[in-house]
């Protein structure tokens, strides 16, 4: 056991982990970290559903719109720049708040990652280009040449992953890199951290999900969640820019679909996000459950009898 503790809220989009995290923070007295990996750039604030000015008021936040979508940043840097922020708050404050619904992000801070060797540059130039001239298949056509046994492994566990493009390049230019498959440098390690994770996760039936999410859309776009997009479509090739939320708006400006359809396909498309979310969140460890409309003081409790040691 450590001293200090890491109350790490997940879920899937649109339950209700924003407004958690600032009531736990505001009780606990301490900061929030953002893992959200679609909050960190500045210029998407609307689709990503951002705090409002009024919560960052109510709590102390960190790793909110603090990128641009211009600048490279990548899980790796958001791992090393985390912690680096958390060793500073611990001094502060023993329990500190982590919340998002990016599973990879979370992972990187309560776990960590595998190391893998330097890939020389060239090589990572060629993969890009082949993708951009062949497509995916070429990637998963790839990764099934020289790693079998975990071409395997998503394809049973983790299917949307094969349908990644940035996951999928990394994976062929480590294996081609180094000559080795990919899963040959997985679990060779064990991160150590100061802290001890407390993770509390929110669930709702999933029509009362979904209908959070169709609402969620409709204030987006009385938000002008168009114009925003309209202000970055010239980018939409850019990483940052492959999300829900915005593909669907670019479709739109392309003349390939109507603003109905478009609007109807982000919900849809959320909804898909949501179901993924989920998926990767149930596989998680010891993780606390709860009903999004659970009273906040039982969470607080659940959490007190953790600190403490109590069951």
């Amino acid at each position: 056991m450590n001293n200090n503790f890491l109350i790490t809220i997940i879920g899937p989009t649109a339950i209700g982990k924003t407004a958690l995290s600032i009531t736990l923070a505001q009780h606990f007295g301490c900061d929030i970290i953002s893992c959200d990996s679609r909050q960190f750039f500045k210029e998407m604030k609307i689709g990503t559903a951002v705090p409002n000015e009024q919560e960052l008021k109510e709590a102390n936040h960190h790793f909110i719109q603090h990128k641009s979508i211009f600048e490279s940043y990548n899980v790796g840097d958001f791992e090393r720049e985390a912690l680096l922020k958390l060793d500073e708050l611990f001094k502060k404050n023993n329990i500190q708040i982590m919340v998002g619904g990016s599973g990879l992000y979370v992972d990187a801070i309560l776990k960590g990652f595998d190391d893998f060797p330097d890939i020389q540059p060239s090589i990572r130039e060629e993969i890009k280009t082949e993708y951009e001239s062949k497509g995916l298949d070429f990637l998963q056509e790839k990764l099934k040449e020289l790693d079998p046994i975990y071409f395997e492994k998503l394809s049973s566990e983790n299917p949307q992953t094969l349908q990644n493009p940035q996951r999928m390049m990394r994976f062929a230019e480590v294996c081609m890199g180094t000559g080795k498959p990919y899963s040959s440098f997985l679990n060779q390690k064990k991160n150590k951290r100061n802290f001890t994770p407390i993770i509390i996760g929110l669930e709702a039936d999933r029509e009362i999900m979904y209908e959070r999410i169709n609402q969620r859309v409709d204030l987006m776009l009385l938000e002008r969640l168009v114009e925003e997009a309209k202000k970055l479509y010239p980018n939409k090739q850019l990483n940052a820019l492959q999300t829900v939320g915005y593909r669907e708006l670019f479709d739109y400006f392309d003349g390939k679909t109507s603003l109905e359809y478009a609007v109807e396909e982000i919900k849809k498309n959320t909804r898909h996000f949501a179901k993924r979310q989920l998926t990767w969140f149930k596989r998680t460890e010891n993780v606390n459950w709860f009903d999004f409309e659970d009273d906040r003081s039982k969470i607080i409790q659940r959490i007190a009898n953790l600190i403490s040691n109590e069951p």
